[in-house]
């Protein structure tokens, strides 16, 4: 089975610290890939900045909607498609409510859809919430108090699109929090019990 796990820098295995990236034996795709075993093939597609329609002034090529269905193509057969979006959605510049957020997440889901050769499973995660202060002097001035809120709604609303979607789902936030280092992005325990908790949602 190819997996494709499409997101932002908790995807790619952003280092809370600002230190690089973590390994493949720490991030959860490589500690997926471990449990799955050589029979399942991980397709790493994370990227940081990456949102699900939205355009970054200061970096090209952020917006899920205009990569996913080159990437279905470039890595077919897929077989299961795992999209985990929403946090750089939650930035101020976008002003965008958890409904808008999942609409665009909806947007990414038909352009797979549309786009893939082959049919495929679709898992979608709700991501980790952003930590309270997370936009505090000395953290991320993009994020605010109105990005924590969103956040935290993003859960309730992506379980809507999958079932629409007739996709699993899973709250990524009821298993595993943001670091206390940065106040958004997953630390090694965390990428440890996503991927435990993805391992479970996908094999059973």
């Amino acid at each position: 089975m190819n997996i494709l796990c499409f997101g932002d820098s908790n995807t790619y295995g952003y280092c809370p610290d600002g230190s690089g990236r973590f390994d493949a034996d720490t991030r959860w795709t490589g500690l997926l890939q471990k449990k799955l075993g050589t029979n399942d093939r991980i397709i790493e597609e994370g990227l940081c900045g990456r949102t699900t329609v939205f355009s970054d002034e200061l970096r090209e090529g952020r917006r899920g909607l205009d990569t996913i269905g080159i990437l279905l193509e470039s890595h077919a057969p897929v077989d299961l498609l795992i999209l985990m979006l929403g946090t750089n959605d939650c930035k101020t510049r976008y002003n965008a409510s958890a409904g808008t957020i999942a609409k665009g997440l909806e947007q990414v889901i038909t352009k797979a859809q549309k786009s893939s050769p082959h049919p495929f499973r679709l898992l979608v995660i709700s991501p980790i919430l952003l930590a309270p202060g997370v936009g505090d002097p000395g953290f991320d001035p993009e994020f605010n108090k109105g990005s924590e809120l969103v956040s935290q709604n993003l859960a309730t609303e992506y379980k809507k699109i999958a079932a629409r979607y007739h996709a699993d789902f899973l709250d990524a936030a009821s298993v595993a929090n943001a670091s206390e280092t940065d106040r958004q992005h997953l630390d090694a325990l965390g990428h440890r019990l996503l991927a435990e908790a993805i391992y479970k949602k996908i094999t059973t």
